[in-house]
């Protein structure tokens, strides 16, 4: 059963094409990578899939946006706010979820992703691969279906590349989200990946089955 099936979209910006005619059906719990040069239009295909970018044709069909999370290269967190402020925010300011609850599910979530001990501190205080888990963990505070990764690990020095991908095999194997990664870690793509699609030049050249094997 499809989750997410995409027919032949197009997007443009100021004129130029930047996706031409891409499909892609991603079945319910798969792992997607996404490689390819830069300027091939990965980006822009997730950002169309989440619907943060208009497609000028063709049909995107996903679950609901607010059952979709997304997490983007770089990390957005609120400098203002607490580790776990900024994982309840939208719990209680779009959700009107009690701080309470909101509280426990973001304490939760930030032992899943090794930064419980983090949660009352500000953001300034720690490393890019910090702030890169705990921009997932606040990703994850909806419980969503779907789970988009935007180069997750291109603003971070080499060292803290690891323990993000760490985060996001752990929730491969302990979870049943669907999840499409842009990324250029190659080794990382090919051990998480059911399927790795590669786009060029605002098309997909070639999807690779590569179904792990437990």
């Amino acid at each position: 059963m499809s989750c997410i099936e995409v027919k032949n979209i197009y997007k443009k910006f100021n004129n130029e094409k930047i996706l031409k005619g891409v499909d892609l059906e991603i079945e319910k719990g798969e792992v997607i990578s996404i490689i390819g040069p830069s300027g091939s239009g990965k980006s822009t295909f997730l950002r169309c899939m989440i619907g943060l970018e208009e497609i000028e044709s063709g049909n995107i069909i996903t679950p609901s946006k607010n059952k979709m999370g997304m997490v983007f290269q770089s990390f957005n967190l609120f400098p203002h706010k607490t580790v776990a402020q900024n994982i309840m925010e939208s719990l209680v300011i779009v959700d009107k979820m009690e701080k309470k609850k909101a509280r426990e599910i973001a304490i939760n979530l930030l032992d899943k992703v090794g930064l419980k001990d983090k949660a009352d501190v500000y953001p300034k205080t720690l490393s890019g691969g910090q702030k890169q888990r705990v921009a997932i963990a606040r990703a994850l505070a909806k419980n969503p279906e779907v789970l988009l990764f935007d180069e997750p690990t291109s603003a971070l020095d080499p060292e803290m590349v690891k323990e993000v991908l760490n985060v996001i095999s752990y929730l491969r194997d302990t979870s049943s989200i669907t999840m499409v990664i842009v990324s250029h870690e190659i080794d990382f793509v090919n051990k998480i990946s059911d399927r790795i699609v590669v786009m060029e030049k605002g098309k997909i050249k070639e999807v690779r089955d590569n179904k792990i094997k437990n």
